[in-house]
């Protein structure tokens, strides 16, 4: 905010200064994600993710594209509109895919081939929806320690604001051995997820970055439609 005056400029630099914003713990990140978490419904953001394999000891694959989540109860929906694919960011090429989660199915269509695969979660929808939640947008302080063992590890600059890093190691060994730890950078301001690394116990790793983050803003039910066809090949697998 600029006043008008400069005088009110230096008493507001001065009481600044006297008034240090307090060092951030887990305790006060935690609790400040709960505060968020309590009025969440939705969440759009950019988003790139990167993909790492231990074995080449480099990233080999880059998609970028736009990610809605919606929250309405207890159920929870999310769209990646994934729009560019390629091994490095210098080359990222237009290959768009639909990744729709929703009522315990995951569905991944590619407008190219005209294919739709849908995976039917079963009983595992529930575990998959509260993943997605805990590590996603709208995810509570409280959930977070009742799935994973927290550790801040301490403040970091992330997708340009100072963030609290927290470590995660899940409480439940059928968890760890899909992901043997997961980090995740919390914007100290809004106490929200602006990055996210996933390890698997091979150390391969999904790096998560996070861009224009809008909250709470309403959302197009056609958002989560995919728009396939007639002649859509559809092939449906159980996980």
């Amino acid at each position: 905010m600029l006043f008008p005056i400069a005088l009110a400029c230096a008493v507001f630099r001065l009481g600044a200064a006297a008034h240090p914003s307090p060092v951030p713990t887990l305790d006060s990140v935690l609790k400040k994600m709960d505060a968020v978490a309590a009025g969440f419904t939705s969440a759009q953001a950019d988003f790139e993710w990167d993909r790492y394999e231990k074995v080449i000891d480099e990233v080999d694959d880059v998609q970028t594209g736009i990610i809605y989540y919606r929250r309405s109860g207890t159920k929870v929906e999310v769209m990646a509109d994934i729009r560019k694919d390629g091994p490095d960011r210098d080359e990222l090429k237009p290959q768009p895919k639909y990744v729709l989660f929703s009522d315990d199915e995951i569905q991944i269509y590619q407008p190219g081939p005209n294919q739709l695969t849908v995976y039917n979660l079963g009983k595992n929808g529930s575990d998959f929806e509260s993943y997605l939640v805990l590590v996603g947008f709208g995810a509570s302080g409280q959930d977070l320690e009742k799935q994973f063992e927290v550790t801040y590890v301490g403040t970091e600059l992330a997708q340009g604001v100072s963030a609290a890093k927290l470590q995660l190691i899940p409480r439940s060994e059928k968890v760890r051995n899909t992901f043997k730890q997961i980090f995740l950078w919390i914007d100290l301001d809004r106490g929200i997820s602006v990055q996210q690394k996933l390890v698997t116990p091979q150390d391969d790793s999904r790096l998560t970055k996070y861009s224009n983050i809008k909250l709470n803003e309403p959302i197009k039910n056609e958002v989560f439609q995919l728009k396939t066809n007639k002649k859509t090949q559809t092939s449906t697998l159980q996980r």
